[in-house]
């Protein structure tokens, strides 16, 4: 069910961008939005990996330099049959991780080093199975296209606020439908980035509340990722992360970030204490 809802508002993020070129230009608006579309999912698909490990100035690290990392995530990988992620570390001093990767195969995780310093084993296993969850629900990949998409959906209503100030705006619309049309076109500049915003919210608040739950399953009991979640509140609002905004909806908790000081308005993580609620009334099956 969480897999068709995915798809579903995926759907939507993508009809809503074609959708957007339409109201913007006509059939050729629609088609260029269907471009624009496919040449996002495509850079996102086999770049956005990269792009967050650059984002957040990671370094790969071997076993011998990180010997407690690569102990809980050779255990959990192999518990959850999984093949063994690439491991990176962060100098930021901000306590967090992210997972990156379109698939299984090709995953890696990050820890920063402030996560590596606060975090005990138990509290350390919570945040790599969290992580592993989201590798195994293929949940990185849905994350960046949805955010890439948003991310274009943003652009052309920019492009067409520039269209509409320069006197540009619809000169290749099908037929010149007049003014209702333009009307139609002024409130989809408006109401698409809304949109896509919420829509691109929805997704990645799902995805970390079923990581959550199956990183509870995978470990056998929530007690290591609840002082975890617990930790992270504490120190996230004290310390900034500097990372890039499609980078930090990957983290396990949304960083804080400079001049952004607003962002829970607006954030792409539930909020923490409705996810640890949640956990502590989780029922483990065995």
């Amino acid at each position: 069910m969480k897999t068709l809802k995915t798809a579903f508002l995926l759907t939507a993020l993508t009809l809503l961008l074609i959708l957007g070129g339409r109201a913007i230009d006509g059939t050729r608006g629609m088609t260029f939005g269907l471009v624009i579309a496919v040449v996002m999912n495509a850079v996102s698909y086999f770049f956005s990996d990269k792009i967050a490990l650059r984002s957040a100035q990671a370094q790969p690290v071997t076993r011998e330099q990180a010997p407690r990392l690569y102990a809980v995530m050779e255990r959990l990988a192999g518990k959850a049959g999984l093949p063994m992620p690439r491991l990176y570390v962060s100098p930021q001093a901000a306590p967090n991780a992210f997972a990156t990767g379109r698939n299984p195969r090709h995953a890696a995780v990050c820890v920063t080093a402030g996560l590596m310093q606060i975090m005990n084993d138990d509290e350390l296993e919570g945040v790599i199975a969290h992580e592993l969850s989201h590798v195994r629900n293929y949940d990185i990949l849905t994350s960046s296209i949805a955010a890439t998409i948003a991310g274009a959906i943003t652009w052309i209503a920019e492009m067409g606020r520039w269209g509409l100030i320069f006197g540009g705006f619809g000169g290749g619309r099908d037929g010149g439908e007049g003014e209702g049309n333009a009307i139609t076109a002024i409130l989809m500049l408006i109401l698409a980035p809304i949109a896509a915003l919420l829509l691109q919210l929805g997704i990645s608040r799902q995805r970390e509340y079923q990581a959550d739950a199956s990183g509870v399953k995978m470990v056998g009991h929530p007690y290591g990722l609840i002082s975890a979640l617990q930790k992270l509140e504490g120190y996230n609002k004290k310390i900034p992360m500097a990372i890039s905004p499609s980078t930090a909806a990957l983290c396990i908790v949304a960083p804080l970030q400079a001049r952004q000081m607003l962002a829970n308005l607006f954030s792409t993580h539930p909020p923490l204490d409705d996810r640890i609620e949640i956990l502590k009334n989780m029922q483990i099956t065995r």
